[in-house]
């Protein structure tokens, strides 16, 4: 159960403490795509998202890593010049490991920032990288995130019985 707990939980990208993981010694902040930087149906980054990716830039090392298509994924990073992992396999350490090798990163200077436990925080944690939990832009999702959003469910409840993760309480 250990594994589905995320390092730190924030409302979303933007209220996230980039400070903080600065002084934790990231450079490298891998985010996944699909209501975490936007929604389902959004083939274009809203300009908010191109803007703040473009002011992360300057300070880490971003890359998009999602188990969508190479096509919507490299459509949405050309805004902002993210490197990016399409098809990465999440909850698998294949795309994790991909974005390690490009820049030589150590896991401790790696972190995930996502809207599924099931996906992003239960592969971060596995692969021992810094993991970030922000709560899903929308309601949509898509239809292969159906199951594990149920499992998700269960798997907070359980953890919110135990008084370690609840929707809606966030921490650092």
């Amino acid at each position: 159960m250990d594994k589905f707990i995320p390092n730190s939980y924030y409302e979303n990208i933007y209220s996230i403490n980039y400070d903080a993981l600065k002084k934790k010694k990231i450079k490298c902040i891998m985010f996944d795509l699909d209501n975490t930087l936007a929604l389902i149906d959004e083939g274009i980054p809203p300009e908010k998202v191109i803007k703040f990716m473009k002011n992360l830039n300057k300070s880490f090392d971003t890359y998009i890593i999602s188990n969508n298509n190479r096509k919507r994924i490299e459509k949405f990073c050309r805004h902002f010049d993210s490197e990016f992992v399409a098809f990465a396999l999440k909850p698998l350490s294949k795309g994790f490991r991909q974005i390690q090798k490009m820049k030589k990163y150590r896991v401790e200077e790696m972190c995930i920032i996502g809207d599924q436990l099931m996906t992003d925080i239960f592969g971060g944690n596995r692969f021992g990288c810094y993991t970030i939990l922000v709560d899903p832009l929308g309601k949509k999702d898509l239809k292969v995130t159906t199951l594990n959003r149920f499992l998700e469910n269960r798997i907070l409840k359980k953890l919110s019985k135990r008084g370690i993760l609840e929707r809606g309480k966030y921490y650092e």
